[in-house]
């Protein structure tokens, strides 16, 4: 039986996550992440993911054109 307070092990498993995701394109330290504050670690990840897919479409928009000069 699980006490009333503490972290769910589907919440630690998203922690692991996104210290994994921050870690691993950021090259952030587990101690920082470790301090980084919630709210601040979600938006990092957020605004990550959301950079990291304006990058995707203007390649893929830069090799369309690329492709369509041949």
């Amino acid at each position: 039986m699980r006490a009333f307070f503490g972290l769910t092990p589907d919440y630690i498993k998203e922690v692991y996550e996104q210290m994994f995701f921050m870690n691993y394109t950021g090259n952030w330290t587990i101690t920082e992440l470790y301090n980084l504050p919630v709210g601040l670690r979600r938006w990092f990840v957020e605004r990550t993911v959301k950079q990291k897919t304006e990058e995707r479409e203007a390649y893929e928009k830069a090799q369309s054109k690329q492709g369509s000069r041949r």
